[in-house]
């Protein structure tokens, strides 16, 4: 049986075969980082915004990153559909004809066949949420809020520069131009509990949410969390907790989100711990052997 809704199932549901993301990084910036809301950005973010650095460190334009990922992409996994997925910083963060111009260079090739935005909920207004919009008679597309917890206490821990109510409004607002709305949660963050971890998915469930991407926390260098680390005032989950969390996580979420993501994929040059975060095909097979152990399933205490 189907233990959760996984991503690349959806979308063989909706197009007939496997689609691919393709990774952009379109230069833009992030107002936790610019000195608008901080300088200092989340805690566990590094210098590239979570994305590729193509733009930012390698000068790579919207259509040399697309080329260069197809090709790559077509011959590893024989795919001929992608979906443009701009991931670095917030993708919503410029002025509307800048973000227009920026989303039509990476919808121009015919086998892009989506598009999927990652951005901060504080980063949107309606004007914005309505062009997405504008684009999905022809393209799947979904806008990704990085939100990592619903416990204000916890968003201030980590220097997020939101809190709840904004991500709340955001979804909502999207949820008004029709929008697909995937939320960004991380396990394991400091000073959180279980029980703490699992009222997210409790409040995710509520909103309206369609898919969620589900993250360890992880320790890259050149990030606060590695100076907490290295102090030895925070802790990382070990493999088996995380799975076993992550399964009561799932299990709290209604069965028809989609889940884009089961943990973090760090760059394997960039991580300080936990060096089990490197493996991710073992990781990902540990989860699905803590899914037949228990015999348990996605949605199997939704209400």
């Amino acid at each position: 049986m189907k233990r959760y809704r996984d991503y690349n199932s959806y979308l063989k549901e909706i197009f007939g075969e496997r689609v691919q993301k393709i990774s952009l990084d379109a230069g833009l910036g992030c107002p936790n980082r610019d000195g608008t809301l901080s300088k200092k950005g989340c805690i566990f973010c590094n210098g590239q915004g979570s994305g590729t650095g193509a733009s930012t460190d390698r000068g790579l334009s919207i259509e040399d990153q697309i080329v260069q990922a197809k090709s790559y992409l077509q011959n590893r996994y024989k795919a001929r559909k992608f979906i443009a997925y701009f991931q670095s910083f917030s993708n919503t963060y410029a002025p509307l004809p800048q973000l227009k111009s920026l989303y039509d260079q990476a919808l121009a090739h015919d086998d892009i066949v989506g598009l999927s935005v990652g951005t901060r909920p504080d980063c949107v207004d309606m004007d914005t949420l309505r062009l997405l919009g504008s684009y999905q008679d022809d393209y799947l597309v979904w806008i990704e809020f990085g939100l990592q917890s619903i416990h204000n206490e916890t968003l201030d821990r980590i220097n997020r520069g939101h809190d709840l109510a904004c991500f709340e409004r955001s979804a909502y607002m999207a949820s008004e131009c029709g929008l697909n709305v995937c939320a960004h949660t991380i396990l394991g963050l400091p000073g959180e509990t279980r029980e703490m971890m699992l009222e997210t998915a409790r409040s995710l469930s509520r909103l309206p949410v369609q898919g969620v991407k589900i993250h360890l926390l992880y320790v890259i260098k050149g990030t606060y969390l590695a100076e907490l680390f290295n102090k030895g005032e925070i802790r990382c989950l070990e493999r088996e907790e995380y799975s076993d969390l992550l399964v009561d996580f799932l299990e709290l979420l209604p069965p028809d989100m989609v889940i884009q993501r089961l943990t973090g994929d760090p760059v394997k040059s960039e991580l300080v711990a936990p060096s089990w975060a490197k493996e991710k095909t073992k990781n990902l097979q540990h989860i699905r052997e803590t899914l037949d152990r228990r015999d348990t399933w996605q949605g199997r205490l939704f209400r």
